[in-house]
């Protein structure tokens, strides 16, 4: 009997079901700031971000394809950014013993966190497709980019990045576990699987498979599409077009780059453990870079949502 207690006590603690967290690692002089600025962005991305879905949403004039598919974009910052910022605001305000999560509500938050970074590629790619069916397939786009279609690639972008992620993080939850620290301000697969004595070779083999094959495609769609709008952008020697190509583009292309460059930064760092206390600031700008910037790329480069934006703001000549 009290072998078996024992062997129960070890195996409580062997799988604990509290997890510590480390959190963002800030001075007590910088604590207040650092919570406000974050407190701000947080709050300015979802403004933003929530903005932009409701003015594509009530104005009919947006109601085409590449705004539709692009409400993906603003949809996933928000549902990232409110994965991550409100825990992270919560556990800066707490003492280091304090800084708690259930084994639970870290994997939840992993899946969400490695869902966010694999649908904003996903997203981007069907955006990339219907740029290209735009300029290079004009006459054929209404019909090619059909409301089924547009309903299909979103489904399609978000269906394929939960598989992915699923897969991801099933091999992490059949681990045994025998420490209980996330080195990392927030939980993500890495920082799970690391919490396990067993062999996880399996986890970083389909882990580095998943991010090559992501971003093999990813990079590979951009170049490709990209490539044939700039050939039919030379051979038709059009200013007309080549002007629409560029207006329509260069939003989402720039889009692209901001999440490829946050991505890479991160993934750089965390081949470098030395550097780990640059890595996990990183991170955190992973998430809230794009939702901050996506909506201001959008808002200043598309002429119809800054239309309809300022059109919601009476002129000085309509108030008097």
């Amino acid at each position: 009997m009290q072998t078996l207690q024992i062997l129960l006590m070890e195996n409580l603690t062997f799988n604990s079901p509290i997890l510590e967290i480390e959190g963002l690692k800030v001075t007590q002089q910088s604590l207040y700031p650092v919570f406000v600025i974050m407190l701000l962005i947080y709050m300015f991305v979802m403004v933003a971000n929530v903005g932009i879905i409701v003015i594509i949403t009530l104005e009919k004039s947006l109601h085409e394809p590449m705004y539709i598919l692009f409400c993906n974009l603003p949809f996933n910052d928000v549902l990232g950014n409110t994965i991550l910022i409100p825990r992270l605001l919560t556990d800066l305000l707490k003492p280091e013993a304090e800084k708690l999560i259930s084994y639970a509500e870290c994997v939840v938050q992993a899946v969400f966190a490695h869902l966010f970074g694999t649908t904003s590629h996903t997203i981007l790619m069907i955006m990339a497709f219907d740029r290209y069916v735009a300029i290079c397939n004009p006459l054929r786009y209404a019909t090619i980019m059909s409301n089924r279609t547009v309903v299909l690639l979103s489904v399609s972008a978000w269906g394929v990045s939960a598989v992915l992620v699923a897969i991801l993080l099933g091999l992490t939850i059949r681990l045994n576990r025998c420490r209980t620290l996330i080195a990392n301000p927030y939980c993500d697969n890495a920082s799970l699987f690391k919490l396990s004595c067993e062999n996880v070779a399996i986890n970083n083999v389909y882990g580095l498979m998943f991010s090559v094959v992501l971003l093999t495609l990813s990079m590979g769609s951009m170049a490709l599409t990209y490539s044939k709008i700039t050939a039919v952008c030379l051979s038709s020697k059009s200013k007309g077009l080549s002007s629409k190509a560029l207006q329509t583009c260069s939003s989402h292309l720039t889009a692209y780059l901001v999440i490829l460059a946050a991505g890479g930064v991160v993934a750089i760092l965390h081949r470098f453990p030395e550097h780990s206390e640059y890595r996990k600031p990183a991170s955190v700008l992973l998430a809230v870079i794009p939702g901050v910037l996506n909506p201001l790329i959008y808002g200043i480069q598309s002429k119809e949502i800054r239309r309809t934006i300022t059109s919601l703001f009476p002129s000085n000549k309509v108030l008097a």
